[in-house]
């Protein structure tokens, strides 16, 4: 039980946080109005209710069953992966803490408004919620440690080179001897 508290944790985490922002958001703004904490900053950030029948971000505003179904199909293959992560990767499991708590954070809106609740409007970028951000997050975790690895994969097989040149040099000086 130990090795999936952090996937718990963090996705419970990231579902309380969206739920409880968008409760908030509900309760507090009228569908399309907006309100700026900061006045200074109303054109950069401000919450804005709006409803989301598509993906993240808004896009494809038509196929609000389709990413139902992808979402839960993600989620399954979260857990499955999740199972082969070394105890030693909690920087990964983070990562796939916060993408499954994101996709499970929009599944309950799709499952129980039809739509998902968005309201974090960012200059020129569509408006999302804390859902989206959490799994934006994790995927960009994801793959900066992807990357990491990739480059420590490098070196190794870099030094490896440089010791097979060196033993291979090695074996030819003592052919010649």
């Amino acid at each position: 039980m130990g090795r999936w508290l952090l996937l718990l944790s963090v996705a419970t985490l990231a579902i309380l946080a969206d739920q409880a922002s968008k409760a908030y958001v509900v309760r507090h703004l009228g569908l399309y109005e907006s309100w700026a904490p900061v006045s200074a900053l109303e054109r950069v950030f401000r919450f804005t209710h709006v409803h989301n029948t598509g993906a993240a971000f808004g896009l494809f505003p038509q196929g609000g069953v389709v990413f139902l179904v992808i979402a839960v199909i993600v989620s399954a293959i979260i857990l499955y992966y999740y199972r082969q992560v070394s105890s030693h990767g909690w920087l990964i499991r983070l990562a796939l803490g916060l993408q499954l708590g994101g996709a499970l954070g929009n599944v309950i809106d799709r499952v129980r408004l039809g739509y998902v609740v968005d309201f974090l409007d960012v200059w020129r970028w569509p408006v999302f919620n804390v859902a989206d951000s959490c799994v934006v997050i994790g995927v960009g975790l994801l793959v900066l440690l992807m990357l990491r690895e990739e480059r420590r994969e490098r070196q190794r097989l870099a030094a490896r080179e440089e010791t097979g040149e060196d033993n291979a040099l090695e074996h030819c000086g003592e052919q010649a001897s």
